[in-house]
């Protein structure tokens, strides 16, 4: 029997052209069963890098690409840093130790899909294709960082909390209504999941069977708040049960398995099954955002073990050891990474300064009454001197 936390894909009715793919969705989802019926979290490989599912690894190929993007993503994280401190880049949301969760799930996608990303998603968006030049002028708070390119179904940041959910349905189904195999993905954290929008966006979604998969990850943390005080809940997605939609626990330091799983669900989504919710089960090991101090709210207590976690090295440890990566293939890597990453902050230095009525574009096709009202004004204060 099915583990009620899934719904399984043997009762699918594959295309003929997908039986290999809807057998390896069979396979994944017994994955699932036996390591939920187990308390455990579903994985491909060990915290130590040992696959533990040899059956269920990707290609070589897709292996070096997530390790590739996780690089990418920790790059941006580690010298986003070093940009705050020395005042050239605004108050940023770091992401480093959880590179497994947002860009296994991310490179599930295509650049038909859309992207609802919180704050924090910087390593999603990179992954999907976001270019860092723009992504580090969005960070400064620079026009030139608001507007998405228009080849690429990327939303703006969100800072409120939760609100993205029930638009990313609305974007699922709009894709459906158009008659696409084009999926929505959005992202919430374990704090987020307790909001109304979570639950509205999961009802809404389960009843009207949207295209969209959502990622909860779980980090421990909702801002000051560990997970354990804000709910009394303990394992999140267990609450796609009450929405009529499967839901899946993964180790969200495991790229591989994040992405396995969530290729599944985009799958599963694009063949008109619905929604999936998928908790990434993580951890926040740096502050909430960069001008935050966590040790006024967690010891070190709170925080041990994680850093063995690391899903880079976890990753890095398979690929040597299977001879797919040399300690020269991997300092190359590391190399081209951190020589794009400078140019694009060359790119980003160059933009030009923000003019003040730019605050005011980018918000409607058309604008409103209101902002044509606003813009004038502006400007009339700009020429005035006011």
């Amino acid at each position: 029997m099915t583990h009620p936390q899934t719904q399984s894909p043997q009762t699918r009715s594959p295309r003929p052209e997908s039986q290999e793919t809807a057998q390896a969705f069979q396979n994944a989802a017994a994955a699932y069963d036996e390591a939920a019926a187990r308390g455990e979290l579903f994985r491909i490989l060990a915290p130590d890098g040992e696959v533990v599912r040899p059956d269920l690894l990707p290609s070589a190929e897709q292996r070096v690409e997530l390790y590739r993007q996780m690089r990418r993503a920790r790059r941006f994280d580690e010298r986003g840093w070093v940009l705050y401190r020395q005042g050239r880049l605004g108050v940023f949301p770091p992401f480093g130790g959880m590179e497994a969760s947002q860009c296994g799930t991310a490179a599930a996608l295509t650049k038909n899909d859309w992207l609802f990303p919180t704050y924090r998603d910087t390593g999603a968006a990179l992954t999907l294709g976001l270019p860092i030049a723009r992504t580090l002028a969005y960070w400064r708070t620079s026009p030139h960082g608001w507007q998405m390119p228009a080849d690429l179904k990327v939303l703006p940041f969100y800072i409120p909390i939760a609100t993205q959910y029930p638009q990313a349905v609305g974007a699922a189904l709009a894709e459906k209504k158009r008659g696409t195999r084009n999926v929505a993905m959005a992202f919430i954290g374990d704090g987020g999941s307790s909001e109304g929008d979570f639950h509205e966006a999961l009802n809404f979604a389960g009843a009207l069977n949207a295209p969209c998969v959502f990622i909860l990850q779980n980090n421990g943390w909702a801002i000051s708040v560990p997970t354990r005080t804000q709910t009394k809940a303990t394992n999140l997605s267990q609450r796609a049960l009450g929405y009529g939609i499967p839901g899946v626990r993964v180790d969200g330091n495991d790229v591989l398995a994040t992405w396995h799983v969530t290729r599944e669900a985009v799958e599963r989504a694009r063949r008109g099954e619905g929604p999936t919710l998928i908790e990434t089960v993580t951890y926040r090991l740096k502050p909430h955002t960069t001008a935050d101090d966590p040790s006024r709210y967690r010891s070190d207590e709170d925080t041990a073990g994680w850093d063995e976690k690391d899903p880079l090295l976890r990753l890095q440890t398979h690929l040597l050891r299977e001879g797919l990566l040399t300690a020269d293939t991997d300092a190359a890597l590391q190399q081209e990474v951190a020589d794009e990453f400078e140019a694009a902050l060359t790119e980003a230095d160059a933009y030009p300064d923000p003019q003040p009525a730019e605050i005011l574009e980018h918000i409607f096709a058309e604008p409103t009454p209101q902002l044509v009202r606003q813009r004038a004004e502006l400007l009339g204060e700009v020429e005035s001197g006011g």
